[in-house]
């Protein structure tokens, strides 16, 4: 079971029986003939589609009977939007996810544990790459990056306003300010410290997302793009709205929850996909273009980060809640039944997904 991406310009999907048929046009610049896939509609759970590619309403009829969403994103890998099955029939966890949603209280524990997990897995990415090199600045962004932990953690709302503060300020909005402003700093000692994992200089000075300055940027965007549709696809499966977050604000069209969910994952998943194409040269500067000042993949450096990000996601780890061994594909669904089982008050603690 996996995602399928189209990635070919001017393709077609159709539905054939139990099958989906792509049919690829010729493409004489990369000098490749028309040619035709068929996928079996039980192997696939996800269809991500970029750019010019058209489904039929058959093949997209079938999809969504069973229950497999649809992203659209630009030629570029800028999410356009979903195409999705209707939400599960349990209203009530949908119901108490906005009981908490408006708990101050409730909020800022959800958005700490996000928060905290991020963080926590940020350290040991700079930690396990600094266990032979000995490195200076990578190991004083993960001491600040431990300061900073211990802030987020440390901080407490109790019957409306944040211990040890001044009780005349409206707390709350504090409180979320506070939080978001350690994310940042601590997100900022840690692509501070980035440049130093990479083995060659990719021009890589800070994250830079809208447009990406170079190609290191591209790529963390791409990822970034395809772990949140794998994410908003677990969260419509588990039932959840993911459009009602408690990091992220809930805003119009944006998967809130999905980009709270997926903060332990960032650097696991994607940041681990981009450190390993570029050390071990499995991209080069070739799968690289700049179009006024913004940096994408070529089409064939988007298929190989493509394939490398799914054997990422079907990686099987020790999962660090319940023990066993799963994929991280896996894990991320199981991350998202952990937030709804918090917010049903089947859990008294939800420990978000960290590795040591």
């Amino acid at each position: 079971m996996a995602t399928l991406y189209l990635t070919d310009p001017r393709s077609l999907v159709k539905k054939d029986a139990e099958t989906l048929v792509v049919q690829i046009p010729a493409d004489e610049r990369a000098g490749t003939e028309k040619r035709q896939v068929r996928v079996p509609l039980i192997k696939v759970t996800q269809v991500v589609v970029y750019g010019d590619v058209t489904l039929t309403g058959g093949a997209l009829a079938a999809l969504l009977e069973r229950g497999v969403d649809v992203c659209f994103c630009s030629q570029f890998g800028q999410f356009r939007g979903r195409l999705a099955p209707p939400l599960s029939k349990n209203s009530l966890i949908r119901l108490e996810q906005h009981r908490a949603h408006n708990d101050p209280a409730r909020t800022l524990a959800l958005a700490q544990s996000f928060v905290g997990g991020k963080l926590r897995n940020m350290r040991a990415m700079l930690l396990r790459a600094n266990r032979k090199r000995e490195d200076g600045e990578l190991a004083a962004a993960a001491e600040s990056l431990r300061r900073v932990i211990e802030q987020v953690e440390a901080l407490r709302l109790t019957d409306g306003i944040i211990e040890g503060a001044d009780p005349s300020r409206p707390q709350a909005g504090t409180a979320m300010g506070t939080l978001q402003g350690l994310e940042g700093a601590g997100t900022a000692f840690y692509f501070g410290a980035f440049a130093r994992l990479l083995k060659e200089d990719w021009g890589f000075q800070k994250r830079q997302r809208r447009p990406p300055r170079d190609p290191v940027n591209a790529l963390l965007s791409f990822g970034y793009v395809l772990l949140t549709n794998q994410v908003a696809s677990a969260v419509s499966i588990v039932g959840l709205d993911p459009y009602v977050g408690f990091l992220h604000s809930s805003q119009f069209g944006k998967p809130a929850l999905a980009l709270d969910a997926m903060e332990p994952f960032r650097p696991l998943i994607v940041d681990s996909v981009v450190l390993t194409m570029l050390n071990t040269g499995m991209l080069g500067r070739n799968d690289f273009r700049e179009e006024l000042g913004a940096w994408h993949l070529t089409d064939a450096g988007r298929r190989s980060f493509l394939q490398k990000f799914e054997e990422r996601l079907d990686t099987e780890i020790e999962h660090p809640v319940f023990g066993y061994k799963a994929t991280y594909r896996r894990s991320l669904e199981l991350e998202v039944r952990l937030v709804a089982k918090w917010l049903a008050g089947e859990i008294d603690e939800y420990r978000p997904f960290v590795v040591r």
